[in-house]
């Protein structure tokens, strides 16, 4: 009987220990975060971005060390190309550029987008760390920055906000959502470089709320996550609803289709693991033609009161996500993040800076995203 014992005892641990490296392997091949060059700035968190000529922009912001002095600064980041060799995809570090500083005051958790060749950024959250601003500056990398129309709709009504977001188009662009300190927004504004006007259009359907993500795929935007200070389409104060956006430029309206949710509200099965994609002040990008196809992913934020580094993956064509392993840093809220081109259809998805729980400490690391590769704790 002994024997008969120990050799159970023996069967079990085995099977443990091989459910246990199973269940390893199956996560650790779930994509990897290499790190790329260091933020040149100050460590600072709550800035903004945009994207021009397949460079990254990326500058205001907090620095913890002096909260009430916010920043104007700017910097360019320019990726490397990854080179065909075994340590290709780790010394591809790219390099940050200072460029000329933002001209209007200092801010933070301000809005970033790009149409053409043309980066914008405003918006945002005054010195005082409690005023919403509604201005909004131009930026080529030929003729330095402009200032031009403030948010203020047709009918000549201003807009500030803050932890607004934007979607980016080939000849136009959007803001939407954000907060004032005392209201939730879920409006749109259409931005014309054309006219140097913004034009209020119809509210989206879904949640208000503040310190979403956005993508732009295929000629639509896509909208998650964020706060909400009352939403039945939330959990407490996390919004699970999910929209994908279309702008009807013939007749200047708008179209929102509404997406799985982001959290385990429907009979089927395929949400039940949908635990920790709900978020706010995360970060998300896009990558397109690698091995997976196209996909969007999110990733970090506060979820709970916590700083998190949960990351999903979802998938355009099946409207399901995938939880894929965590960024490598330190949790945080206000990082950015960005899509840049790669080698022909390729596109990278980088994110960078941010601040922990609290707004204490910032951070300045930089890291890459490769959704097929093995886990490498070491890269």
């Amino acid at each position: 009987m002994k024997r008969i014992n120990i050799t159970l005892f023996a069967i079990m641990l085995v099977a443990i220990c091989f459910s246990c490296t199973r269940t390893n392997l199956s996560y650790t091949q779930s994509g990897n975060w290499v790190s790329r060059a260091t933020f040149q700035g100050i460590a600072m968190g709550a800035g903004a971005c945009f994207v021009v000529n397949n460079q990254a922009y990326v500058g205001t912001g907090i620095n913890p060390l002096t909260p009430n002095v916010k920043l104007t600064t700017m910097f360019r980041y320019t990726a490397a190309k990854i080179l065909p060799t075994p340590y290709g995809y780790d010394s591809a570090y790219g390099s940050w550029t200072s460029v000329t500083d933002f001209p209007g005051q200092a801010r933070s958790n301000a809005v970033g987008f790009s149409i053409g060749g043309t980066g914008y950024l405003g918006g945002g959250l005054a010195n005082d760390g409690f005023t919403p601003l509604e201005d909004y500056y131009s930026f080529t990398p030929g003729g330095g920055w402009s200032q031009i129309d403030s948010l203020v709709d047709q009918n000549g009504n201003g807009h500030p906000r803050y932890d607004a977001v934007s979607f980016s188009f080939d000849t136009t662009a959007f803001v939407l959502t954000g907060t004032d300190n005392y209201n939730y927004f879920g409006d749109i504004y259409r931005y014309s470089p054309t006219t140097n006007t913004w034009i209020a259009l119809p509210g989206m359907p879904g949640s208000k709320r503040s310190g979403a993500i956005t993508w732009v795929y295929n000629n639509q935007g896509y909208l998650v996550t964020g706060y909400t200070n009352g939403s039945k389409w939330s959990s407490g104060t996390q919004c699970y609803d999910f929209w994908s956006f279309t702008y009807k430029s013939d007749i200047d309206t708008t179209m929102w289709d509404r997406k799985h949710d982001i959290f385990n509200t429907n009979a089927a099965t395929f949400d039940d693991g949908y635990t920790n994609i709900i978020r706010e002040h995360g970060v998300g990008f896009i990558e397109l033609a690698t091995p997976l196809g196209d996909k969007g992913y999110v990733t970090l934020g506060s979820f709970n009161g916590g700083d998190v580094t949960y990351t999903w993956e979802y998938d355009f064509l099946t409207d399901i996500w995938t939880e894929k392993t965590p960024y490598e840093g330190t949790g945080r809220t206000g990082a950015v993040a960005f899509t840049l081109n790669g080698a022909g259809p390729l596109q990278r998805g980088f994110v960078a800076t941010g601040l922990n729980q609290g707004s204490t400490a910032a951070y300045s690391d930089c890291e890459e995203f490769f959704p097929q590769q093995v886990y490498n704790q070491y890269d």
